[in-house]
Parts: C-alpha cells; structure tokens; sequence
C-alpha cells in the first residue's frame, strides 16, 4: 500500500441502480495508479439547496454538513456524468451548490478536479461533460484540461461488476486516471502554496 495515497472523491451524476457512469466509477477505482484511492461519495440523497439553512444552521440538514465535510478533506474530485438534454444532471448541480455555502465557505475552492462524461449515444455526452467543466472552473476548482474524456456507445463497454470489458476503453481510462493522479499532485501543491 502506498503510504501517502491521495484521497480522490468521485461524484456520479446518475443514481440509477445499474448506471454506466456507477460502472465506470467503479472501473476506475481498479484502474489508477498505488498513488490514489478513489472513493465514491453519494449525492442523491442530499436534498435540494436553500438558502434559508445559511442563516440558520442548526435547521441545516445532517446530510449537507456530513458532505461538506468530505469533500472539504478530499485531494481532488471526479466527476463522472451523463449527459440529459444536453446537460449534466440536477445532482451534481445541487452537490455543487450546497459546496459552495454558506457563503465564503467554498469546499471546492483551489481543489484539483476533473470530469469524465459517459453516454449511450454517440456524443459520449459532450455538452455534459463542457458545461460541467465550465461550472467547476466557476467555483475555482483547478480543472484538468487534457486529457478530455468523452465516452459514447457506452452500453456494453462495462460489465455489470464495474470491470471495463473492452480493452481500449480500460487503457484510456487507466491513462486519464494516471493524467488525474499527477494532476492532483501539481495543482495540490500550488494550490497549497
């Protein structure tokens, strides 16, 4: 076991049961290098944002605080989504949301991210995946640039045991999870600076 592993929270925009993108989550946490530990962390039972629970804090629900909290200690965020009409789902914006607040308490803020879209059409869910990007870079999340991940056709590409049944797919993923890794480490240490 690596000593200093880098804690990874990976965030999944579909909370369906038998999800593609919780298949590649899954995937992926075989896939990366000894130097990080991927973590999936739940955000479809976060209720929906209101700003009433800024003011008041202990009417804020459990959940938010418990979420801030591990994304707070977390060394970078995955992002993994699909794309619906032509954006990424209402969970990862209300995840988004509720990391932002109260105000001046950012989560996000100087974190290393990156997002990967997933889709069973052709696109691999590109506005998703651009729309997204664009939002973390508003909430000053050091975003990944290269390499992007877009995967379409994704129906048979991943078993129902969150192994990636197709070779190609599993060596691009094993190399993004290798760009993620040392980015986290670059973009960590300036943002520590």
């Amino acid at each position: 076991m690596h000593q200093n592993r880098k804690d990874i929270a990976v965030l999944v925009g579909s909370h369906r049961k038998d999800s593609i993108n919780r298949r590649a989550a899954l995937a992926l946490a075989g896939l990366g290098p000894e130097s990080v530990a991927l973590d999936l962390v739940e955000a479809s039972h976060l209720p929906f944002y209101n700003q009433d629970f800024d003011a008041d804090a202990a009417s804020a629900p459990a959940s938010y605080s418990d979420f801030r909290r591990r994304i707070a200690r977390a060394d970078g965020v995955l992002f993994i989504t699909p794309e619906y009409n032509r954006s990424y789902p209402a969970v990862l914006k209300n995840a988004i949301d509720i990391g932002t607040r109260p105000y001046g308490k950012n989560v996000w803020s100087g974190k290393p991210g990156a997002v990967i879209s997933i889709s069973l059409g052709a696109l691999g869910g590109f506005g998703a995946n651009q729309q997204l990007r664009q939002q973390l870079a508003n909430v000053n999340m050091a975003v990944l640039q290269q390499p992007e991940i877009y995967i379409g056709n994704a129906g048979a590409l991943f078993d129902g045991d969150g192994k990636v049944a197709v070779e190609t797919t599993r060596d691009l993923l094993r190399g993004f999870i290798a760009s993620f890794a040392a980015w986290t480490d670059r973009a960590g240490t300036a943002a520590a600076a």
